[in-house]
C-alpha cells in the first residue's frame, strides 16, 4: 500500500506490507480472547506474539528477567513452539477461526496519524520476526502486552540465577525449559506465594520465602499450603547479597532488619516476586495518554469505553491496562531495606553499571572518565532546586536506564531511589519516556524493510528534507578547508 507523500524524499509513502481489520498484540489470555472475538465477528484478524523468544533476546533479560536460567532446550524453536501451542488451547481455537497467528514476532513501534507522523498512509504497527521487519496497517488495534517483573537490586544481582516471577512462570509453563533446582523467593504477597507453589508443583525445591516486613503479606491459605509443604518463611529479613561465580548463584545471604547475624541459604536461583509492572511502552512511545495508578501497578493507559485509549482505534486489555498490585509503600519498604542492607555501592542500572551512589550524585558514567568542577558539584539535591525530580533528566546525566534492556530492570527502582532521596511519593516521579523500537532489534532487520527504489536513491539528503543538504558531487565545487576543523 503506497501513495503520494509530499513529506518523503521520494514522494512516496513507506510501503505497508500487511493490513488487518483487527490487529492484536499479545497472545496471553486477554489478547487471545480479543482475537477470537474479532474472528467470530468476521473481521480479518492478525495476532502477534513475541513468544517463543530468540535465546539471544532471553539472554538480554528482555522482556522478562530470565536471569540465564533457561536450559538448552529453550534454543530448540520447534520443541518450544510445539510445547507453547500444546499448553495454550485457545491458540488452536484462534487458528480454526482463521486468525493469522504470528508467533515469535514482536511489535516494536506504533504509529498513528498526527503532527509527528505524516509519512505513512494510515496507522501502522512495526513488527519483526527473526528474519525481517515490516509494517502492518490496521483498522483497530488491541494491545494486550501483559506485564513484566519489578526488579530491585542487591549485591550479586547480576549473576545468572536472579530471575523474576513472571520469567520463572514462563520458563516453567510456556517453555518447559527452567534450569534451576533450588530457589529462594523474595516477597510474600500473593505473587510470591503463588510463585513458590508453582515451583513446588514442578518438582523444584523452595528453600525459603523471604519477607522484609515482619508479617506475611499474602493470603493465609497460600501461606498454610507452603508451610504444610515444609517451606520456611523468613520474615523481617532482606537479602544483602547473592554469592556465587560467573556460573551463577550458589547462595543467598540474608540479614535481619535492625540488627542480628547474617544467614546464608544455599540455592541456585533467587526469584524476585515483589510485584509486576504493566507493559505500557508501546502505547507510551506512540503518545497515548498514561496515568499513574499505584493500585494498578504503576503507569497505565487512560481508558474509555471498551478499553479505548486516547489514540484513535487503539484499545488496551489485560495486564498492560492495569493489574492488582501490592501497594507502592510495599515496594518502597523493600527498596529502603535493600539500601540499608547493601549500601549505595550496589548497581542501580546493571546495563550501564551505574551505582546507587552515582545515580543520586548525578555522576557521568565511569567509562567516560569525565570530571569537572560543575559536574562534581552536581547532585540530586542541586537538581531539585530547578524543579521536581525527572527521570528523563537523570537518564541523560548518568545513562541509567539507557542500556540494552531499555530500562526494564531499573526504571522502577530508579524512581523509588529518586523518590526516597527527594522525600516525595514514588508515584509522583514522572515516567521515563519510551522510544521506538521498544524491543532491542538488530539494525539489519530494520534496514531490510522493503522500500521503493526511489526512496533508496534519496537517502543522500539530510534527513530526507529536500534542498537542506545537497551532495558535493551535485554542486560541483571543492570542499572548503577549515583548518584544524577539517572539511566543511
Amino acid at each position: 500500500m503506497a501513495g503520494s507523500d509530499p513529506h518523503a524524499a521520494c514522494r512516496e509513502h513507506q510501503p505497508v506490507a500487511q493490513h488487518a481489520e483487527l490487529l492484536v498484540v499479545g497472545a496471553g489470555p486477554a489478547g487471545l480472547a480479543a482475537a477470537i472475538e474479532g474472528a467470530r465477528e468476521g473481521r480479518r484478524t492478525v495476532l502477534v506474539d513475541e513468544n517463543p523468544l530468540a535465546p539471544g533476546l532471553m539472554g538480554m533479560d528482555v522482556p522478562l528477567l530470565f536471569g540465564g536460567r533457561m536450559d538448552a532446550s529453550a534454543g530448540d524453536a520447534g520443541r518450544v513452539l510445539e510445547h507453547l501451542v500444546a499448553t495454550t488451547p485457545a491458540l488452536a481455537e484462534a487458528f480454526d477461526l482463521g486468525v493469522e497467528v504470528l508467533l515469535g514476532t514482536c511489535a516494536w513501534g506504533l504509529y498513528v496519524p498526527g503532527g509527528a507522523m505524516r509519512s505513512l498512509p494510515g496507522p501502522v504497527v512495526g513488527i519483526a520476526d527473526e528474519t525481517r521487519s515490516w509494517l502492518c496497517g490496521f483498522d483497530r488495534l488491541v494491545v494486550a502486552a501483559g506485564a513484566r517483573d519489578l526488579v530491585l537490586p542487591f549485591e550479586g544481582s547480576e549473576l545468572p540465577g536472579i530471575v523474576g516471577a513472571n520469567a520463572l512462570h514462563s520458563l516453567l509453563t510456556r517453555y518447559a525449559a527452567f534450569a534451576g533446582r533450588r530457589l529462594v523467593v523474595l516477597g510474600s504477597g500473593t505473587l510470591a506465594l503463588s510463585t513458590a507453589l508453582l515451583a513446588l508443583e514442578h518438582g523444584l525445591e523452595v528453600a525459603a520465602v523471604v519477607e522484609a516486613r515482619e508479617t506475611v503479606q499474602g493470603p493465609a491459605a497460600l501461606r498454610r499450603q507452603l508451610e504444610d509443604a515444609g517451606v520456611e518463611i523468613v520474615a523481617g529479613h532482606v537479602i544483602r547479597a547473592a554469592r556465587g561465580s560467573v556460573d551463577g548463584v550458589a547462595a543467598a545471604v540474608l540479614v535481619p532488619l535492625g540488627s542480628g547475624a547474617e544467614r546464608e541459604i544455599a540455592c541456585d536461583t533467587v526469584c524476585l516476586a515483589l510485584g509486576l509492572v504493566p507493559n505500557a511502552e508501546l502505547l507510551d512511545a506512540a503518545g497515548a495518554a498514561l496515568a499513574m495508578r499505584p493500585e494498578r501497578g504503576g503507569w497505565v493507559p487512560v481508558l474509555g469505553e471498551e478499553g479505548r485509549t486516547s489514540l484513535p482505534s487503539v484499545f488496551a486489555v489485560g495486564d498492560c491496562a492495569g493489574l492488582d498490585s501490592e501497594p507502592f509503600a510495599y515496594r518502597m519498604d523493600w527498596m529502603r531495606a535493600l539500601v540499608e542492607a547493601g549500601g549505595l555501592r550496589v548497581n542501580a542500572c546493571t546495563c550501564e553499571e551505574v551505582t546507587r551512589e552515582e545515580l543520586l550524585g548525578m555522576r557521568a558514567p565511569r567509562y567516560l572518565a569525565h570530571s569537572s568542577a560543575p559536574a562534581d558539584a552536581r547532585s540530586l539535591a542541586t537538581l531539585l532546586k530547578d524543579g521536581p525530580v525527572n527521570q528523563d533528566h537523570v537518564k541523560r546525566l548518568t545513562r541509567a536506564g539507557m542500556g540494552p534492556c531499555q530500562g526494564r530492570r531499573c526504571r522502577e527502582q530508579i524512581a523509588l531511589l529518586l523518590a526516597a532521596e527527594a522525600g516525595v511519593a514514588p508515584e509522583s516521579v514522572p515516567l521515563a519516556g519510551y522510544r521506538a523500537p521498544v524491543r532491542p532489534l538488530p539494525l539489519g532487520l530494520l534496514a531490510a524493510t522493503d522500500e521503493p527504489q526511489a526512496l533508496r536513491e534519496g537517502w543522500d539528503v539530510w534527513f530526507g528534507i529536500r534542498r537542506q543538504w545537497t551532495p558535493y558531487a551535485d554542486i560541483g565545487t571543492e570542499r572548503e578547508w577549515l583548518g584544524d576543523r577539517g572539511h566543511l
